[in-house]
């Protein structure tokens, strides 16, 4: 088990909170459950900061986008975020702890603008902190959006929770070879062009010395020990 972090990010895939049904949509068992653990954490006296991605609204109008402008498509995603951003907000806050979703595209009807030293404060005084609308940018993921706003706010780690149970040396659903790695290191992981997370996100990450976990969602607890730091999933370092 490795040394549990006090402030992390946890960027939550938003495919993985599709309703497994129809494959988008939102569902509510998963979103419950994601805000149970990150509660019990919170509760622990762990600083957690949220990202969500929003895969699973945007595929849902995604034939709609099609033949659009690229950023005007991206601008379409960034909003599916703020979507999932705010059931996540209800569901942790219906558990009796303080949520608060900043947003890089101001909508102060909804949420809070993206300040860095308010998000600090937020962190400090026991409160989760939800990121929407990505970086506010298009042509960047929000697996990019993620890294920048754990090094924005000081996490200790990144913990990338999506469907998938880890990094394997190919894709599994293709390569019955495909071998688990436990731990990979930065330039592995860019020069293999592995695909489980951005290559943007990882070359940040590197930069600052930031390790990424990256985990299922799908098990229920992984999110609770990812972030008191057992051994889980791939280790990016």
């Amino acid at each position: 088990m490795s040394p549990a972090p006090r402030r992390v990010l946890l960027k939550l895939s938003g495919e993985a909170f599709a309703d497994p049904e129809i494959g988008y949509g939102i569902s509510p068992e998963t979103v419950k459950r994601v805000a149970g653990e990150v509660s019990e954490a919170q509760s622990a006296g762990y600083q957690i900061g949220i990202v969500v991605g929003g895969g699973n609204i945007f595929r849902g109008v995604s034939a709609a986008a099609k033949g659009m402008d690229p950023a005007n498509s991206d601008y379409m995603g960034m909003l599916a975020t703020v979507i999932n951003a705010l059931a996540l907000r209800d569901a942790i806050e219906a558990t009796g702890v303080e949520c608060r979703v900043q947003s890089a595209i101001t909508m102060q009807q909804l949420a809070e603008p993206y300040i860095r030293l308010r998000a600090i404060s937020h962190l400090r005084k026991g409160r989760s902190v939800i990121f929407a609308a990505g970086s506010g940018n298009p042509f960047f993921t929000t697996d990019t959006a993620a890294a920048l706003r754990a090094m924005e706010v000081g996490a200790e780690v990144m913990l990338k929770a999506s469907k998938v149970d880890g990094i394997y040396s190919a894709d599994p659903v293709y390569n019955e070879d495909a071998v688990f790695l436990e731990k990979v290191g930065y330039m592995e992981f860019i020069s293999s062009g592995l695909r489980v997370m951005d290559t943007t996100a990882v070359t940040m990450c590197m930069n600052h010395k930031l390790p990424i976990v990256v985990f299922s969602l799908m098990k229920p607890g992984n999110i609770m020990r990812a972030i008191t730091g057992e051994t889980i999933g791939t280790r990016v370092c």
